[in-house]
């Protein structure tokens, strides 16, 4: 067996020392995959928030004008959900004598199927009455519960305390 002589003077197995390793030469991968999960999940949440629900509006042709409707003839024919600068709902539907008190969305919800289930003849409307003090999120309920019961036509108004009187 030969041994070869190293550029330092010492006669070492040239092979072993090839198949020694540094432990500087070797990456630690741990980090790396440990922000590659990070990243991976911070997508997957912010994608989750992208998904939104959404009313399809038609588009309106230039030479169609809107015809001029006061209050009174929307809630002829309509079911009517009134929201007050407390975020009340109050429900009211063409069959039914006065208003209904709903303190709460799921309260909102089942009498509106109500009131949806009582309309047996023509589209169902629904007319959503939001006081300017009343919170967003009460609002976009109100139009989501119309559409999850079958709302064919949605329309949205607001009102200060002085323009209506209930």
């Amino acid at each position: 067996m030969s041994r070869n002589r190293d550029s330092d003077g010492s006669t070492g197995d040239l092979q072993k020392r090839s198949r020694e390793s540094n432990p500087d030469d070797d990456m630690d991968l741990t980090p790396m995959v440990d922000v590659t999960f990070l990243l991976l999940i911070f997508f997957m949440i912010t994608a989750a928030f992208a998904m939104q629900k959404s009313l399809e509006v038609p588009p309106v042709a230039e030479d169609e004008v809107a015809p001029a409707q006061t209050v009174e003839d929307l809630e002829v024919d309509s079911i009517v959900i009134r929201i007050d600068a407390d975020n009340v709902f109050w429900i009211g539907a063409p069959k039914w004598d006065e208003e209904q008190k709903a303190p709460s969305v799921q309260d909102m919800l089942i009498k509106l199927r109500e009131a949806r289930e009582s309309i047996t003849e023509g589209s169902p409307k629904l007319l959503v009455q939001a006081n300017g003090d009343s919170r967003h999120e009460f609002v976009v309920a109100a139009l989501d519960a119309g559409s999850g019961v079958g709302m064919e036509e949605i329309r949205l108004m607001s009102y200060e305390d002085d323009n209506m009187n209930f």
